[in-house]
């Protein structure tokens, strides 16, 4: 969601009338329009139907489609309240006074809003949760109307400051007006024509039949050609038995990225990152794993490759590591935007789909939970501008637990295979199969890489 509404302003200062010695800051002081009961109610309803299923959800996204923001509420500690819903609903958690207490409290913000007590005042101030947009949008009124304000009062200082001459005057007057226009609740400007796209439309063609336009390289060569890569606001899902090698995949993957200066996150809830320090050098050097693993199988050789790890790998490349306490998607979306604030984000890795817990009701079925993760993800791909690669269990079958939602969020699906797996005499021992189930931009394929499990990695054949 966003708004093109000014930045609200603390209250205003106007000049008295008949007054003509003095700016009209000087005069008198008035509260600027703002609706606290609405607040209040509007947050209350939001909370009240923040959950999935429930027969009041219709109203948090009818609240929601009025377009309010954090920044339109007038007290702060509200705007503070409505991001941590946004938040919650945005990594498909259930939205109440517990889950949203809890979010709060995770980001340090409990107290300043006033408390657990005061998110169940919220609730009990609603007389019903259908009203909920109307509130809603009499706080964007008010906000709006504070918005007139502000731009009204800068037009007036500058106007009375004298600066700069009639056609700066006339520019600034045009800006602001500009602004508060566009910024009227409910006015939307027409989405464009496909005749106005038509000519960044070719821009962008030239560049990906150029090769100028490519998505980031996942590692193996057939693979990228056949997917065209990772592309931002997209999803891989990346789904194999146990033991088959879906995290060595997914790690290659990423190390592969950042060497090209992808930002990268990878998410693991079943390893620590000193495990996946341990992966990364014995793929990166070509160290047997258990070498690193066990006490003396480190040989003086062995010891100086580490070493030369550190300055030729380990400190330029732009990868972090990262084990939530938890298993919540809210922390682990938390952390990516942090990554994002701390430099940017370009992949995010986490293994795995079904270890992640999407909220706490009793009523939503586990196929449910599952489906809301892969939903936060895609919502999260979106919104941070970076490719998800999302780990998933099949099972003993060879299906991916609860199938449906995550291939629907994903916009590639890849399964591994290892034809030795269950038969160590197989004649494509060391092989293993990336099956292209699903690619929404291209055709399916089989691709063969070599599996070198001893170094935690996966080769192009080419290279083995």
């Amino acid at each position: 969601m966003s708004t093109n509404l000014p930045a609200r302003i603390p209250a205003q200062h106007h000049e008295a009338p008949g007054s003509d010695s003095e700016p009209p800051s000087a005069a008198f002081t008035r509260v600027p329009p703002n609706d606290l009961d609405a607040e209040r109610v509007a947050l209350g309803s939001l909370i009240l139907s923040g959950t999935p299923n429930s027969m009041s959800y219709r109203y948090f996204g009818e609240i929601l489609d009025t377009g309010l923001v954090p920044e339109e509420y007038y007290r702060p500690a509200h705007g503070t309240i409505h991001q941590a819903i946004c938040d919650l609903h945005e990594a498909g958690e259930p939205v109440d006074a517990i889950t949203l207490a809890d979010q709060l409290t995770r980001i340090g913000e409990i107290n300043k809003v006033g408390g657990a007590s005061y998110l169940h005042t919220l609730v009990q101030a609603v007389p019903t949760a259908a009203n909920g947009p109307r509130y809603a949008e009499i706080v964007r009124a008010k906000a709006y109307r504070r918005a007139v304000i502000g731009a009204a009062q800068r037009i007036l200082q500058y106007a009375y400051s004298e600066e700069g001459d009639e056609d700066e005057v006339r520019e600034l007057v045009e800006q602001q007006l500009t602004e508060i226009i566009a910024g009227t609740p409910g006015l939307h400007e027409a989405p464009p024509e496909v005749g106005d796209l038509y000519l960044d439309f070719v821009a962008d063609l030239e560049d990906i039949q150029t090769g100028k336009k490519t998505g980031l390289t996942y590692g193996f060569t057939d693979l990228d050609t056949v997917t065209s890569g990772m592309h931002p606001g997209n999803v891989t899902v990346v789904a194999a038995q146990s033991g088959v090698g879906k995290s060595t995949f997914a790690l290659n993957a990423a190390v592969a990225a950042a060497k090209t200066g992808a930002k990268v996150m990878f998410s693991s809830l079943e390893m620590s990152g000193m495990e996946l320090m341990q992966k990364i050098a014995a793929a990166e050097g070509k160290i047997a794993l258990h070498h690193l693993t066990h006490q003396g199988g480190l040989t003086p050789e062995g010891w100086e490759i580490v070493r030369r790890l550190g300055p030729e790998l380990f400190q330029t490349l732009p990868l972090r590591v990262y084990r939530p306490d938890g298993a919540s998607l809210g922390d682990i979306a938390s952390a990516a935007r942090a990554c994002a604030r701390a430099g940017g984000l370009d992949v995010l890795v986490l293994d795995y789909l079904q270890l992640v817990e999407a909220g706490q009701s009793r009523n939503i079925t586990r196929e449910q939970a599952v489906a809301g993760v892969s939903r936060g993800l895609k919502n999260l791909s979106v919104q941070l501008g970076c490719h998800v690669i999302a780990l998933s269990q099949l099972n003993d079958d060879g299906l991916m637990r609860e199938s449906r939602a995550i291939k629907n969020d994903a916009t590639v699906v890849i399964k591994i295979e290892r034809p030795d797996a269950d038969d160590k005499e197989s004649a494509r021992a060391g092989e293993v199969d990336l099956v292209i189930e699903k690619n929404r931009y291209g055709p399916t394929a089989r691709v063969t890489a070599a599996a070198q499990l001893h170094y935690s990695r996966f080769v192009d054949m080419a290279h083995t």
